[in-house]
């Protein structure tokens, strides 16, 4: 079988980046893991694991350094689009982000982006609410302390590397 080819969409800066270098390393019809290196050389982070859960519109991430220290989760809110014919997902980047330190600090981030995105026509009222409300869900299973619910899935591939 051919093998998913999965694309990150931006709405900020509009960018739509096939992830030729992720490789899948579990797929089912509710989740998708992957691991990957960055797309650029960076000083602050190296490499990492995403989850991309498909119904409930999150994809986790671990971000590490070169070191492979943790650096930090960063959750970001898309939504999925499939391409049957191309055998394809493009995971469009709905602007809102979370980010979780080693410590536990939480971080909500781009929540501004949303306003920017929706008075410059680039995305339409029922993408701000739908960022919103996934968001919103996000930050009560952080708040919650049931982030591990999400965070489980990369880690038991992490933890295997």
């Amino acid at each position: 079988m051919e093998t998913l080819k999965i694309y990150r969409k931006r709405i900020i800066p509009n960018e739509c980046i096939l992830l030729k270098d992720d490789v899948i390393l579990e797929a089912n019809d509710e989740t998708i893991v992957t691991k990957w290196k960055t797309l650029k050389p960076r000083r602050d982070f190296h490499h990492g694991y995403s989850c991309y859960f498909l119904k409930s519109g999150y994809k986790v991430s671990k971000f590490y350094r070169e070191d492979n220290s943790l650096l930090y989760w960063y959750c970001d809110i898309v939504d999925y689009s499939y391409n049957k014919e191309e055998h394809s997902l493009i995971a469009t980047d709905l602007l809102a982000d979370v980010v979780i330190y080693p410590d536990g600090y939480v971080k909500v981030l781009d929540i501004d982006e949303l306003s920017v995105a929706l008075k410059k026509e680039l995305c339409d009222l029922e993408t701000v609410i739908q960022a919103l409300s996934r968001l919103g869900s996000l930050l009560d299973l952080i708040y919650e302390d049931k982030f591990d619910t999400l965070s489980s899935y990369v880690d038991k591939w992490a933890d295997a590397d």
